[in-house]
């Protein structure tokens, strides 16, 4: 996904959503527990209990009755009730307190919650009314008045430091003597995963996923409805006895009201949500050997919100990228189950097969992942079956698009799908560029093998593009259009944890858009300034989301810069075989920093040590 500077959004909860990870305004103090945790197996959980405070006040502490509540004057992010500390326009203090008990042995600890700041205050530079979150003893962040909004915004930290302790999750509002501020949180949550103890190989499994989907829409194809199944081979030496399915989208909705649903789990037994409810773990009915392989089944619903989003509708325009539950992966740290980022991506999948049937009105066009054939169905419907091979991800819209095909000169067929209000010359635009990026890149790290490509285009997009198997998003952008469309390698083909490593996609592909352009990214090195000595190129996206503002800054341009310093170090030719050969080496596989830089250091006889340690290139 290509950021780009935010367009004003309305005020729905989607819209804020979207805006969630780059309105945060404090970095949170690091936590320090006063004890080391012990190592111990880690079962993924979601800690806090009534986080979103629709079971009555129990088990949370409120300074007096009703700040838990459902009062007029404000509203719920999910649900009716919500916690509204101070509000009154005189010297105040409310404050709302749990005890949690964080499992031992889990290497991640998410606290989130969802704020709202309401204020009378008309200072654009003073602090008048603050709340405080604290864990423990640990103030994670202070916020004022002068970070009032109009929805809510979502707050993450990093408390793994707390692995093993019961702490006590608090929210203290403070107003002054006049002009109200009114603080109101909602959906808290507390979501632990990862463990110390890794299996006996680093093998990633379950490996080679055969998903296989039937849906059907209603008439504006807003609500999906029907069954998928997955099969998958344990490929590991150690049996495997569970198995998770992330529910991505759930990120986008409640917990109480998920837009992801799973039921009538079959091939396994279903346990609880996990991680923001966007991890299903299924207990499979005997642990698998290496080698063996099992099917689950499940019947799926899919509800998309309004909003021109990567799962949204803008309108009568439905875009539903990472609403199919896919499999986690496992290997020598555990399993990966990361918290949804909006930031970028928290997308980690090994390549897999997927044949999906999707039943839908006449009216509306499907582009969708792989390749795509349409035949009759029932009384003005249309049944599209698109299979695809070899691909991390599936992604579909529906809609009355325009639409308009084109062939590159290397034979890729390209359709661009365009929402209303977007100008013919603009489609036609899209689509040479897209001919002219799918075969520049191809020539550069080796042949698009996914047969056709679809962009579709709208405007109103948050961000400038997100990228899927075969399957962008886009503004009107040639560069962001050129970008998602070299996601197609990287990401696509040579995987990566985005999670863990995004610089992995996102820098080699702004680093593949600036050779598609021409640019050589002279001198661009030239300019870098680091924020802090914890700033580095191949920092996570849990760092990313607590410095949001510099993400796109350190990912995108320093990282792509460091990869034109590293051409100049090893030569034009050179640094293009290399990539070459790195993409072939890795095809349908997953990259990580480590096996690059050996990669990199192989393929020229100067000490690159000092080249990673100037460029904070780690791993």
């Amino acid at each position: 996904m290509r950021p780009t500077p935010h367009k004003a959004l309305a005020t729905s909860a989607l819209a804020v959503t979207a805006m969630a990870a780059v309105l945060l305004s404090v970095t949170p103090a690091a936590a320090t527990p006063s004890t080391a945790p012990a190592a111990a197996a880690c079962t993924p959980s979601q800690v806090i209990t009534n986080g979103g405070f629709e079971s009555g006040t129990s088990p949370w502490t409120q300074s007096k009755t009703g700040v838990i509540t459902d009062r007029a004057g404000q509203t719920a992010h999910g649900g009716t009730s919500f916690a509204w500390l101070d509000g009154v326009g005189s010297t105040h203090t409310d404050s709302l307190t749990q005890s949690v008990t964080i499992p031992s042995g889990c290497s991640t600890a998410t606290l989130s919650f969802w704020l709202h700041v309401d204020t009378a205050e008309t200072t654009s530079s003073t602090a008048y009314d603050k709340l405080t979150a604290k864990i423990g003893s640990t103030t994670l962040a202070t916020y004022s008045n002068l970070d009032k909004n109009t929805g809510y915004v979502q707050k993450s930290f990093d408390v793994s430091a707390f692995a093993g302790q019961t702490v006590s999750v608090a929210f203290t509002g403070t107003e002054d003597s006049s002009l109200q501020t009114s603080f109101v949180v909602d959906d808290v949550s507390l979501d632990t995963s990862g463990g110390t103890a890794p299996p006996a190989d680093s093998t990633r499994t379950p490996a080679a996923p055969a998903y296989t989907v039937s849906l059907s829409s209603n008439s504006s194809g807003t609500v999906w409805t029907g069954h998928e199944s997955a099969t998958f081979t344990n490929a590991s030496a150690t049996a495997l006895s569970e198995v998770y399915l992330r529910l991505w989208d759930n990120y986008h909705g409640t917990c109480s009201a998920p837009p992801i649903t799973v039921s009538n789990v079959t091939g396994g037994t279903a346990g609880a949500l996990s991680v923001a409810c966007t991890a299903l773990k299924i207990d499979l009915p005997t642990p698998l050997a290496q080698g063996q392989s099992a099917t689950i089944g499940f019947d799926l619903g899919i509800t998309v919100p309004s909003g021109a989003d990567r799962f949204g509708h803008d309108g009568a325009f439905n875009f539903i990228g990472n609403a199919l539950p896919v499999l986690a992966v496992k290997d020598g740290a555990g399993w990966h189950l990361d918290p949804y980022t909006n930031n970028g991506e928290s997308f980690d999948s090994l390549a897999a097969d997927f044949k999906v049937t999707l039943d839908h009105p006449t009216t509306l066009l499907v582009p969708a992942t792989g390749s795509s054939v349409e035949t009759p169905g029932s009384s003005g419907r249309t049944i599209t079956t698109a299979t695809a091979s070899k691909v991390r991800d599936f992604a579909w819209a529906a809609g009355p698009f325009s639409k308009i095909s084109g062939t590159s000169p290397a034979g890729t067929s390209v359709n661009v799908y365009s929402v209303s209000g977007i100008s013919s010359s603009d489609a036609q635009s899209m689509l040479s560029t897209a001919k002219s990026a799918v075969d520049t890149h191809a020539s550069r790290f080796g042949a698009y093998p996914y047969g056709e490509l679809d962009a579709v285009i709208d405007n109103n997009f948050w961000f400038g593009g997100m990228e899927y198997p075969g399957f962008v998003l886009d503004l009107v952008s040639t560069t962001a259009l050129t970008h998602e469309i070299g996601h197609q390698w990287w990401y696509g083909i040579v995987g990566d944890d985005e999670y863990n490593s995004p610089w992995l996609d996102e820098a080699f592909t702004d680093y593949a858009t600036d050779l598609a352009q021409n640019k050589t990214g002279t001198n661009c090195w030239n300019s870098v300034s680091w924020a802090s000595s914890a700033e580095k190129i191949t920092n996570s996206m849990a760092y990313w989301d607590a410095h949001s503002s510099r993400y796109s800054t350190v990912v995108y341009g320093y990282g792509k810069c460091a990869l034109h310093d590293l051409r100049r170090v090893l030569g034009d030719s050179a640094m293009t075989q290399l990539l070459k050969s790195y993409a072939a080496a890795h095809w349908y596989g997953v990259s990580t920093t480590a096996e690059f830089k050996a990669a990199a250091q192989a393929a020229t006889t100067t000490d690159l040590t000092s080249f990673w340690t100037q460029h904070r290139i780690e791993g």
